[in-house]
């Protein structure tokens, strides 16, 4: 499982203490507010935060010693990072290597990952021939080709229509459960992910405030900052 507990990271203006446990091969959900720590946490936990004390662990692994390229983490970010001059099998290459020198079994995962996507019909073109969402689904096959275990989602899919919103979020839940990733994505939108997610975690002033099942955690009853985030 991931292990977050009693994580802290103190900045001049604001200040977060984590604790959750996400199981292994679960889809969990982080919703709240704006500006409540959401993307913080998965930048701790891919290591681009440093907290003050606290355990932060996969698998038993612990992570803290551990720099961003060393952690079992693949990320992908709300702008999707592609280089516009590469093709999308070249974008998914760099997932590879960065020198995009690949071997004949690197074009294999790199083939295997655009599939997954199925985007294989359109490994040739750049991103400037391709749609917002064709655009996503390639980094996310960019994400998927390092094979690592742990799949982090910073609101991946907000500049995204509702339909092809919620297509996406099936189309990582689909990939995780076929390949057992435990996935982590943050969503200001919780009615794309209450029938997907095995557990959502609502996160506002840098605190776990709730944690478990979508309804149980998604009650306007359930606390006076869900109830507002909610309307």
């Amino acid at each position: 499982m991931l292990l977050v507990d009693g994580c802290r990271l103190e900045y001049p203006d604001f200040s977060a203490r984590y604790s959750l446990e996400v199981p292994s091969g679960a889809l969990c959900a982080v919703v709240g507010p704006s500006g409540g720590g959401k993307t913080t946490l998965l930048h701790m936990i891919a290591g681009f935060e440093t907290p003050v004390g606290g355990t932060l662990a996969f698998e038993g692994r612990n992570l803290l010693p551990l720099s961003p390229a060393e952690r079992p983490v693949a990320m992908l970010f709300q702008d999707h990072n592609l280089f516009a001059h590469l093709t999308a099998r070249e974008n998914v290459g760099l997932g590879v290597r960065p020198s995009l020198r690949l071997s004949r079994a690197d074009h294999g995962r790199v083939t295997a990952a655009l599939d997954s996507v199925d985007l294989r019909d359109l490994a040739d073109r750049r991103p400037g021939e391709m749609s917002g969402g064709q655009r996503q689904r390639v980094a996310l096959a960019r994400a998927l080709v390092t094979e690592k275990p742990l799949l982090l989602l910073d609101e991946p899919f907000a500049a995204l229509d509702p339909g092809l919103r919620r297509s996406m979020i099936k189309l990582v839940d689909r990939i995780r459960r076929e390949r057992a990733i435990t996935t982590v994505i943050t969503i200001h939108t919780p009615e794309d992910i209450l029938h997907v997610a095995d557990q959502v975690a609502f996160i506002a002033d840098g605190q776990v405030i709730a944690v478990g099942p979508p309804p149980e955690v998604l009650r306007p009853s359930r606390n006076p900052q869900i109830a507002e985030f909610l309307g």
